[in-house]
């Protein structure tokens, strides 16, 4: 019975022996997975939050560890941002990688230059948020190595300095690359002197801009006026005719205006009671003097009977008709006093006139005006007397010579000119009131003065300038004070010598080159980014 016992207690012992020993490697291979399941998902965890840092200048230099420099340029390293659906997307499909200054250059490489301005390609669909993130996440005052160049000050000799083209305010005293965008920085080279700015341009290159030079010389300037204006009547000859009395217009001799008229010539004939009565009181008059035998006082009655008459419109002849004839008109005709034409006509046959009434005005076209408009700056050339050209383009009339008579003492307030009258003889009647005429007045000359084209001149309203070519080829913006200008010329006052040479085509690119460099000079002074 005890070695039956025994023996199953063996029995079990060996069956719990094999168990453990089928189960240790399983237990051993499950502790082993899950131990490495941890190991990879700590893994994980510290991948997912290690963060990459690369150089803005060289991309391909990067760190996992914050606050490293690029070996290169010693920029520091910043973090790049990785967005999943960024990386999604380029996983999907390759991205192209374009120039912001020449589309047409394209890579599929990042990091890549443009091999004509040698600025980074940067992806195409993000070119403007890429220009947009670069700048705010870089400090150039404190990582950049241009920005830590001090320029060389104007000490009075030409400093070289070098610029970017796409960044004016990256100024850097030794040659590189700029560090927003990746081009070469430019040479420039600035004078000493503020107001002196030099320009190379090669002998092709002038060529190719059609550069034309004049030189500065001696020469006299005419206080010369071009001008425009209208010819009008002489004012001082123009005729009002009324009639003194009141009656009726028995009959008109000018049918219409413009009608020629001669001195003494029978403009028309009135009905008046007033005039009727005049030449009875005059016929009685007359018969009374006879009667008494020539008393004094009836000479004195018939004098200022006839000049009733007189101011009333007769005239000397038509008295002495009445006197000697006796009998009294009864329709009176009035003649022309002068010659002329007819400028206004204001009646018609059977009309009631009275004084207040005019029945014609007539305009003696042997003299006319000429009214000239002159500009405001040019007011000080002009004085009464001075001689004068006039032409008529329309009537093929030139030369015509003329003088000032009157210049009127205020401007237009809307056109800013001063008005001046020229008296101009038209015996042969060939001008034509309203018509259009080139002036052309002779002031005195201004003698022994520099002068130069006005074209050459650089007028910005606050200044003027002029490019000078130098000896060796070079330019030079230069600032000058203007005085007299006349007849395409202008006197220049300082700014110049005698015998320089200014540029009178092109020169409006050179100066826009002068003012680049102007701003870069003021950059120089102590102001840098």
């Amino acid at each position: 019975m005890s070695q039956v016992n025994s023996k199953n207690r063996g029995q079990k012992l060996a069956y719990l022996l094999s168990l453990f020993m089928v189960a240790t490697p399983q237990l051993g291979h499950t502790q082993a997975l899950e131990a490495k399941a941890s190991q990879g998902h700590e893994a994980h965890v510290h991948q997912a939050g290690e963060k990459t840092y690369a150089c803005p200048m060289h991309p391909e230099e990067t760190s996992h560890e914050p606050g490293s420099r690029c070996p290169k340029c010693n920029m520091f390293l910043v973090e790049q941002e990785t967005d999943a659906s960024e990386t999604s997307l380029t996983a999907g499909h390759e991205v192209t990688y374009v120039c912001p200054m020449h589309p047409e250059v394209t890579s599929h490489e990042p990091g890549s230059r443009c091999p004509k301005c040698n600025m980074f390609l940067v992806a195409e669909e993000e070119e403007e948020s890429t220009s947009t993130k670069v700048e705010p996440e870089m400090d150039h005052s404190q990582h950049d190595p241009l920005a830590q160049a001090k320029p060389a000050p104007l000490n009075g000799e030409p400093s070289i300095k070098y610029v970017c083209p796409m960044h004016a305010h990256i100024v850097s005293d030794v040659p590189g690359t700029c560090p927003i965008c990746g081009m070469n920085l430019e040479k420039v080279e600035m004078s000493a002197d503020t107001q002196q700015i030099e320009i190379d341009v090669s002998g092709s290159m002038q060529q190719a801009l059609a550069l034309k030079v004049a030189k500065a010389e001696k020469d006299t300037l005419w206080k010369f006026v071009q001008t425009v204006g209208q010819i009008g009547y002489d004012e001082s000859q123009i005729n009002h005719v009324h009639a003194r009395v009141n009656g009726w217009i028995e009959k008109l001799a000018i049918t219409s205006v413009g009608d020629k008229i001669s001195k003494g010539q029978l403009l028309y004939e009135i009905y008046s009671p007033d005039l009727i009565n005049a030449q009875d009181d005059y016929l009685l008059a007359l018969s009374s003097l006879q009667s008494s035998k020539d008393s004094r006082n009836y000479q004195d009655l018939v004098r200022k009977a006839g000049l009733r008459l007189e101011l009333l419109g007769m005239n000397q002849a038509q008295i002495k008709q009445l006197a000697k004839s006796k009998q009294t008109q009864y329709r009176v005709p009035f003649y022309a006093k002068a010659d002329g034409i007819v400028k206004a006509l204001s009646v018609r046959d059977g009309m009631y006139i009275q004084p207040a009434t005019e029945v014609m005005s007539v305009v003696d076209l042997s003299k006319v005006w000429v009214i000239a408009d002159v500009f405001e700056n040019e007011q000080s050339w002009l004085a009464i007397g001075q001689p004068t050209e006039v032409s008529v383009p329309a009537m093929d009339l030139k030369g015509i010579e003329g003088k000032i008579d009157y210049i009127y003492p205020e401007l237009d307030p809307v056109t800013r000119s001063l008005r001046v009258r020229i008296v101009l003889a038209n015996n042969e009647v060939a001008l034509r009131p309203n018509t259009l005429a080139k002036i052309e007045i002779y002031g005195g000359p201004n003698e022994d003065v520099l002068v130069i084209p006005q074209e050459a001149l650089i007028q910005t309203g606050k200044e003027n300038r002029v490019i000078v070519k130098q000896g060796d080829g070079s330019f030079l913006a230069r600032k000058v004070t203007v005085g007299m200008m006349s007849q395409g010329k202008a006197e220049i006052l300082s700014g110049i010598e005698e015998g320089e040479q200014v540029v009178t085509s092109g020169q409006f690119l050179l100066d826009s080159e002068a003012s680049l460099k102007g701003s870069l000079m003021r950059l120089s002074s102590g102001h840098q980014h």
